[in-house]
């Protein structure tokens, strides 16, 4: 689900009514129509890298140590079937969601509908201009979720950028009916504290609970300022989404969680959460917030209860993102070691910082505890040009191992299997070689999921890419199907 962390901004507290008299979007179909990116929403300008750095990259590439520029390599058991290039929508692509035949993916400048029914030949079923970073995406139903982290002028898709500290802003989640996914509409808005960065979906019969991740408060953002220390739960009712409003704003940390800098150098203060990963079948909740790691119960969900919370305040700088195992028994958590901006796969930072820290759960109920087992990174080498961190990723569902496949931005799509999770190890990759060899540039995988027997991932420049691993070890998964993925609200895949 995300990165590139953006100033949030200011909101004002509008009323349901009143958002949805503002909701706007256009459809954009496959063809001549092009959105116009928001320079608001964008990426910060790439840095220049130095001459030294540049012409060891070009030698690294000549040796055959790395990739050349653009060049796809894989591992043996990886085939990658297709590429879907960006279309209207030129922004950074995000994170994605699947139903049924359908896969949805978000960007900045909004979110396109894939037709994956064919996965060696995606087809583009709709793209809607919606502007507001991230567009952090989940479906439930006839539902779809998107956030909105980025100063607006108000809750529709034609709004423009506004200064953060303007009290007439707006930001939060905003809730399209895809029944027809040809033609979604636009339904309602909610405004949240300092807007929505990523959001959980935790489904029920009648209902849609969205738990809304979101930091960075500040004094002079009328809307977001400190203390900013839990997360906005919001209600949406299946059958009259135009209801939605926040239910409860639950304080996850009453200490004021990780003080960072200077207490912790290197650490990222904690100001909310940034994502949270929930097993509903287990009543369980993960949470990667900034500067710490909440394992919590979600038997209430209106009313979640922390079970344990640690720190890593020595290879950790901002835990980004969870995933459990599928017995429940691990967690993995995501480092995003320079905000998603930076080249941090290299020998300089080393294997420990910038990876991924496996932990396992002991005890029982409200008495287990996370126990740090061990780190996980790509040892596979990236230049110094190549923004490379440990991002978004999901389970690959067999029975009896822990594997699991991982966007890691310009170091590719890893797969690893963590079922000693003291001895995680790589057994495929795919990656392309550097976008350019003069500056750090943004790019690669945000996401990479596995979904009914293949991998899809969402290139934030390249586009859609569906790749298929053949390997003894996650070929059961082929068999495993589900009718819905949103990875942060992880599936029971053999308990159904």
């Amino acid at each position: 689900m995300t990165s590139l962390h953006t100033t949030p901004v200011r909101r004002r507290r509008l009323g349901v009514a009143a958002a949805a008299a503002g909701l706007f979007a256009t459809l954009l179909m496959a063809g001549p129509a092009a959105a116009t990116p928001d320079p608001g929403d964008s990426a910060s300008t790439p840095a220049k890298v130095s001459t030294r750095q540049e012409a060891e990259a070009t030698a690294a590439i000549r040796s055959g140590e790395i990739p050349g520029v653009d060049e796809i390599v894989h591992s043996r058991n990886i085939t990658h079937l297709a590429n879907v290039p960006k279309d209207a929508l030129q922004g950074l692509n995000t994170d994605l969601a699947f139903q049924g035949k359908y896969a949805f993916a978000g960007n900045y400048d909004g979110f396109r509908i894939f037709d994956i029914s064919n996965p060696k030949s995606p087809k583009t079923v709709a793209q809607v201009l919606c502007p507001g970073s991230q567009n952090d995406i989940s479906v439930s139903g006839n539902l779809l979720f998107l956030s909105t982290d980025s100063s607006r002028s108000d809750n529709s898709c034609a709004s423009t950028t506004q200064p953060a500290t303007e009290k007439s802003s707006w930001e939060g989640m905003k809730v399209f009916d895809i029944s027809d996914k040809r033609n979604p509409k636009y339904v309602a808005a909610v405004e949240t504290a300092c807007g929505s960065h990523t959001h959980t979906i935790v489904p029920e019969r009648k209902n849609v609970y969205v738990y809304v991740s979101s930091y960075s408060p500040s004094e002079t953002f009328p809307d977001c300022r400190p203390p900013h220390d839990g997360i906005s739960i919001i209600k949406v009712p299946r059958q009259a989404p135009e209801k939605a409003r926040i239910v409860n704003f639950p304080v996850l940390f009453p200490d004021g969680g990780n003080p960072g800098a200077p207490t912790n150098p290197g650490v990222s203060k904690t100001t909310g959460c940034h994502d949270i990963t929930v097993l509903p079948s287990k009543d369980l909740a993960a949470g990667a917030c900034m500067g710490d790691g909440l394992l919590f119960s979600i038997k209430d969900p209106e009313n979640p209860k922390i079970i344990d919370r640690v720190q890593d305040n020595v290879n950790f700088a901002f835990w980004h993102s969870a995933t459990f195992n599928q017995r429940a028994d691990k967690v993995v958590f995501t480092d995003e070691l320079g905000g998603g901006g930076a080249a941090t796969c290299n020998e300089e930072v080393g294997p420990k910082r910038g990876a991924d820290g496996i932990y396992d759960i002991v005890g029982r109920g409200d008495h287990r505890k996370l126990v740090f087992r061990s780190y996980f990174k790509i040892d596979r080498p990236q230049a110094d040009t190549e923004v490379c961190v440990a991002h978004n990723g999901s389970i690959i569902p067999v029975k009896g191992r822990d594997l699991m496949v991982q966007a890691w931005y310009q170091g590719g799509v890893s797969v690893w299997d963590f079922t000693d999770s003291s001895k995680p190890k790589e057994i495929g990759y795919f990656e392309r070689g550097p976008v350019t060899m003069d500056e750090v540039t943004t790019a690669g995988p945000w996401s990479a999921y596995y979904y009914n027997g293949y991998i899809y991932s969402n290139d934030i420049a390249k586009g859609f890419d569906v790749l298929r691993i053949d390997d003894r070890r996650t070929d059961p998964a082929k068999r495993v199907r589900t009718d819905e993925l949103n990875v942060q609200t992880q599936p029971d895949y053999f308990e159904r």
